[in-house]
């Protein structure tokens, strides 16, 4: 996304009295928090309730939302992919080259602010940004309107879920309400963070005691593995997208990205920002190496060492943070 536009965002950013998704009650079966989470925050001003999901999910499969009626946003956002992408970075209407990589949206509603510099402060806020960006939806979020309202379901799925005719603020709305029932937390991981001592093999959990002895918690803490910080992790040496430096202008912040949330992470491939690293593998080489030396690499990134066995119980460590049960229920919206 361009640095422009998150300004502009951030200059209207609005604060939000909140209210929680576990107040609705059961009648809301598709809508199950792992006991181990917190409930997902819901803005006043866009409660959950089913027929906003429901709109929001007609909306997020919608090609509708691109200039060339080719691109939604399942289109970068892959349900059998944990809602992330298989590609470096993506083509956006037209044919347009994407410049980063797709991240996955699971847990979306536990972030605390949005795109790879976290420089979008609410979820709102954040579908517009590849709405209008150049080399994603390279659209009008009004002339989307205009296209939507031609459509008499648009117009009563709206007034349904809103109360409103169809417009940006029903747009925004329903999508970021769908989203944020993305809750991934029923890995072997997760049952065995609730109590099920056989939910990870020998392996996996000598690969979690590596993880922690290894230092790879430092940045990937937490129910969402992530600390949510915004570090240069030494991936180059020279960075063509600099990252959090597009908002501050402060050299100290070139190549600074969100660290990324570590969920699903067997699915998500290619890795980073820019898709540059392939595999899990090639995760792995660059933090035995330490990384490059760019003067802002961060002081957590220093090279470690891994014997053949111990990367293959990281590795499986890695994969027991999948949520099939997820993937199967996020394929079949």
């Amino acid at each position: 996304m361009g640095y422009k536009t998150q300004i502009l965002l951030l200059v209207f950013a609005l604060s939000f009295v909140s209210c929680r998704e576990g107040d609705l009650g059961p009648e809301y079966p598709w809508l199950e928090t792992p006991k181990h989470f917190s409930a997902v925050v819901h803005p006043e001003d866009n409660a959950l309730t089913l027929k906003r999901w429901e709109l929001g999910r007609r909306l997020f499969f919608e090609t509708k939302l691109s200039a060339d009626n080719n691109k939604s946003c399942a289109s970068c956002h892959l349900p059998s992919q944990a809602f992330a992408t298989n590609f470096p970075t993506n083509h956006g209407a037209f044919g347009a080259v994407g410049t980063r990589n797709s991240p996955s949206l699971a847990n979306i509603g536990y972030h605390p602010f949005f795109t790879r510099e976290g420089g979008v402060p609410t979820l709102e806020m954040q579908v517009l940004v590849p709405i209008q960006e150049e080399n994603e939806f390279h659209n009008n979020i009004l002339a989307i309107v205009d296209s939507l309202v031609l459509d008499p379901s648009y117009v009563e799925d709206a007034q349904e879920a809103y109360d409103s005719e169809m417009s940006p603020f029903v747009i925004t709305r329903a999508i970021s309400c769908f989203e944020r029932t993305l809750i991934s937390g029923g890995s072997p991981y997760d049952l065995y963070l609730q109590g099920r001592e056989d939910a990870l093999s020998d392996s996996e959990l000598s690969g979690m005691q590596l993880f922690n002895d290894k230092g790879c918690v430092n940045c990937h803490s937490g129910d969402l593995l992530t600390s949510f910080e915004i570090l240069n992790n030494g991936l180059h040496e020279e960075y063509d997208d600099p990252g959090l430096f597009n908002l501050t202008g402060d050299e100290g912040d070139i190549g600074k990205f969100k660290v990324a949330s570590l969920r699903n992470v067997a699915l998500t491939h290619p890795y980073m920002y820019d898709g540059s690293l392939a595999t899990l593998d090639d995760v792995l080489d660059h933090y035995v190496s330490g990384g490059s030396n760019h003067p802002n690499k961060s002081e957590l990134i220093t090279p470690i060492s891994l014997t053949d066995e111990e990367r293959i119980d990281l590795k499986a460590f890695l994969h027991s943070l999948t949520d099939d049960e997820f993937i199967t229920w996020a394929s079949e919206l």
